[in-house]
């Protein structure tokens, strides 16, 4: 299945739908202090790089990348839709996000992901990312999972 993966504004009507899915899925497994991922305004404010994967053109996953340079950057909203989800997205999706890190010279890739999310750490974990404590804003909580990778 052809893929093309591309950078999209989070506000589109394709970005906004994978955001709202991304949504209703988290917010029943997680207490509202748990909840960690930027709404869609809040991407365009932080400048966080969206992308969509599409699938023969329909939108079927979605990550970003929000950049702390020169320290670090931060993947957020990693999202595949449940029928495109063994397809290899996940993976194409962090590739993309990883490369555009290794473009702006940052080196250290972070993220936060819920500890119910097993297909999420399953693909960071063969990815080469480790856990670590909470890094930047975020505080110790055990419903959630830090990881970090530093690149080449």
């Amino acid at each position: 299945m052809p893929v093309a993966i591309s950078p999209e504004r989070p506000d589109t009507a394709d970005a906004r739908s994978l955001i709202a899915e991304l949504d209703a899925y988290l917010i029943p497994l997680y207490p509202p202090a748990s909840h960690h991922g930027y709404p869609v305004e809040k991407l365009i404010a932080e400048d966080v790089e969206f992308l969509i994967a599409r699938c023969e053109g329909v939108a079927a996953g979605c990550g970003g990348i929000k950049c702390y340079e020169p320290d670090y950057a931060e993947i957020k909203r990693m999202y595949v839709r449940p029928p495109f989800r063994g397809l290899g997205l996940g993976r194409a999706i962090m590739e993309h996000l990883e490369d555009h890190a290794a473009e702006r010279g940052i080196r250290v890739l972070r993220l936060e992901t819920g500890i119910l999310q097993a297909e999420a750490i399953g693909l960071y974990d063969r990815m080469g990312y480790t856990r670590i404590e909470a890094f930047g804003e975020y505080l110790p909580d055990p419903l959630s999972h830090f990881y970090e990778k530093r690149l080449p």
